[in-house]
């Protein structure tokens, strides 16, 4: 967090977008290599296509059109120094501009890719709203003063709309039972789908997509966009789907929990039920 904040201070580029750039690509990487700050700027943006000795001399990687810049004064470019690394993406991202939309396309031409920079984006208005980086509480996605039962169904097979697996675990409690947010996010869909009937779709701080579906309904006040914390209340249980919209009743009411993980590249169903025990333990 110093660095981030030192790094604004310097730049006037706010600390959050440095933070989430930095927490999504902790998050795509295989092994956590204990680095101070995960991210890895390519070699050829960093020192320029000509440099091909990798000179960290500030001055010649500027010569050669390279991104790499000293952050900590001590002439040197350095692709491994947090500093240098915060400096080089911050006075990136001050080419395009220090608005929100102007860092948005910073981030695009940096990552080639709307997903990521989606994640990003959210994840920066995360830490924007919280103030902190650190935010590791969790939640049951149902409310566990109500009667409810679960077990591992991910991978079964589902028959409506064709063959396919269930990507998720189904976890049966009576209508109107509260449905909670598990994780710090943003709201990123809502609305009816043929499968899932009414759902609702959180993009969280760990590149993890959260998957809510054949709800009976929402909070008032849920909306997309929002952003959301481990407990606040998304809406309830009901057995929505399987139709075109308004279409319930045929399943016994359940919620769809589905858990997405995106690794910089593609995204993935993952079986949500370790994770489902485990957050139980917490808030029981």
């Amino acid at each position: 967090m110093a660095l981030f904040k030192k790094t604004e201070a310097l730049t006037q580029i706010p600390w959050h977008f440095f933070a989430a750039m930095d927490n999504f690509e902790r998050n795509i990487k295989k092994e956590d290599e204990g680095k101070v700050i995960s991210i890895e700027v390519p070699a050829e943006l960093w020192y320029g296509l000509g440099n091909s000795s990798m000179i960290q001399d500030e001055n010649l990687i500027t010569f050669f059109n390279g991104k790499g810049k000293d952050g900590d004064g001590d002439k040197l470019a350095d692709p491994d120094n947090p500093e240098d690394i915060l400096h080089t993406i911050a006075n990136y991202m001050l080419e395009y501009g220090q608005t929100d939309e102007d860092i948005k396309i910073a981030l695009w031409n940096y990552y080639k890719r709307d997903l990521s920079v989606q994640t990003i984006m959210n994840t920066a208005k995360v830490f924007k709203t919280y103030q902190e980086i650190n935010l590791t509480d969790r939640d049951f996605p149902v409310s566990t003063d109500y009667n409810y039962s679960y077990r591992s169904t991910w991978g079964d097979r589902r028959g409506f709309g064709g063959l396919r697996i269930h990507e998720g675990t189904d976890i049966f409690a009576g209508y109107g039972t509260p449905v909670k947010s598990t994780t710090y996010g943003v709201i990123e869909l809502m609305g009816w789908n043929l499968y899932g009937g009414w759902r609702i779709g959180i993009r969280d701080i760990y590149n993890i997509y959260h998957y809510y579906g054949h709800m009976s309904g929402y909070q008032d006040d849920i909306q997309v966009g929002q952003v959301v914390k481990p407990g606040d209340v998304l809406g309830s249980v009901g057995s929505t789907g399987y139709g075109p919209p308004g279409t319930s009743g045929k399943f016994p009411p359940h919620l769809h929990y589905g858990m997405y993980k995106d690794n910089g590249y593609s995204e993935w169903s993952f079986d949500p039920y370790p994770f489902l025990k485990k957050w139980e333990r917490m808030v029981k």
